[in-house]
């Protein structure tokens, strides 16, 4: 009887043994930034999007009541997502001064406006911060027609949300990233790349500690150079200060979205210059690492006509997913990635 039980007892010491193997085993099956990138939908993006560019935001012009408008709109969405402000409380604002947007002379001054900020605390290296972000503002109502914006920049405002909201549904399954995410939207930009410049300049985290800033500006459209291949995405700017980003840039769009990454304006010699003209620029000034997601521009740009019905969902959809494995890799992986290509320090 005794050894029966004995037989028994170890039947059931390997048999559990077993089973906690087999949970570890298929938890390290998982591919989990596959796993929580398909959360990133077309729907999702062209709900948020209709809305975001929608007539009620007035075209989003800065410091004006639309913009106002906006910036509630972001504010609630992370705080229906659970998603912390690193400014503490409800409070997702940094407030941009008028005095700072006015410091160039304007025909017609503005008004104050404010950054919009939320923030995922990094499980293992949490004082080292990967940004993404966007701009948040457009061109307002000209002669009485409003300029939605819905590439320019509502497309990357957009498909932050839905990141930021990727990242959050891993922190609840018990897998959020190691690195600190800093989601930052920024205001101005139409203006002269105002609210990142405000950013950098009085940065919530030091500018030492941020890893990367991976910049979405217009990336819901399809430009004449590949009306026959809309499977693609501009990249300006990521193999400038780091090669491991650019790396790690190419490994993943090769590992899951296979998108064509056209570096055409990542060419010092492009007049377009377009390297200078969004707001990862001005983290690039600091030798922070950038990468700038760009569809091109279009028949569209800067006019009354850039609406959401205009979007090529699908293609967002995958851009915006592309950002996220970018951002996942750079944020879990084991070491910093290194700026092997520093520059004199632009302020």
């Amino acid at each position: 009887m005794k050894r029966l039980l004995l037989f028994a007892s170890l039947l059931a010491f390997i048999a559990c043994s077993t089973s906690k193997n087999s949970t570890i085993d298929a938890d390290a099956s998982v591919d989990y930034s596959a796993k929580f990138a398909a959360s990133i939908t077309d729907k999702d993006l062209a709900k948020h999007l209709f809305i975001y560019a929608g007539d009620e935001f007035e075209g989003r012009n800065t410091g004006e009541p639309g913009q106002k408008k906006a910036v509630e709109y972001l504010k609630n969405f992370y705080i229906q997502q659970g998603i912390a402000s690193p400014l503490g409380g409800s409070n997702y604002f940094q407030p941009v001064p008028a005095e700072f947007l006015n410091a160039r002379k304007r025909r017609v001054p503005l008004k104050a406006s404010e950054n919009v900020v939320a923030f995922i605390k990094g499980s293992e290296k949490p004082d080292e911060i990967v940004v993404i972000s966007a701009h948040l503002d457009h061109e307002g109502i000209k002669n009485g027609q409003i300029y939605n914006g819905a590439d320019d920049d509502g497309s990357g405002t957009v498909a932050i949300l839905e990141i930021a909201e990727a990242f959050q549904k891993a922190v609840k399954a018990g897998k959020g990233p190691k690195r600190s995410i800093l989601f930052l939207h920024v205001t101005g930009e139409e203006k002269g790349l105002l609210g990142s410049r405000y950013y950098v300049e009085n940065p919530i985290f030091p500018i030492a500690n941020t890893v990367c800033d991976l910049n979405i500006d217009m990336v819901g459209r399809v430009d004449e150079r590949h009306a026959d291949n809309p499977n693609f995405v501009y990249l300006i700017g990521s193999d400038k200060l780091s090669t491991d980003l650019h790396n790690i840039s190419e490994a993943v769009n090769t590992k899951y979205t296979k998108i064509d990454l056209d570096y055409k304006y990542n060419d010092e010699k492009d007049p377009n210059r377009f390297y200078y003209r969004s707001d990862h620029y001005n983290f690039a000034k600091y030798n922070v690492p950038i990468i700038f997601y760009f569809n091109g521009t279009h028949a569209d740009y800067h006019k009354p006509s850039d609406t959401p019905d205009k979007i090529n969902y699908p293609m967002l959809q995958q851009r915006a997913r592309l950002v996220f494995h970018t951002a996942w890799e750079v944020a879990n992986r084991d070491a910093r990635i290194v700026v092997d290509k520093p520059v004199e320090v632009q302020k």
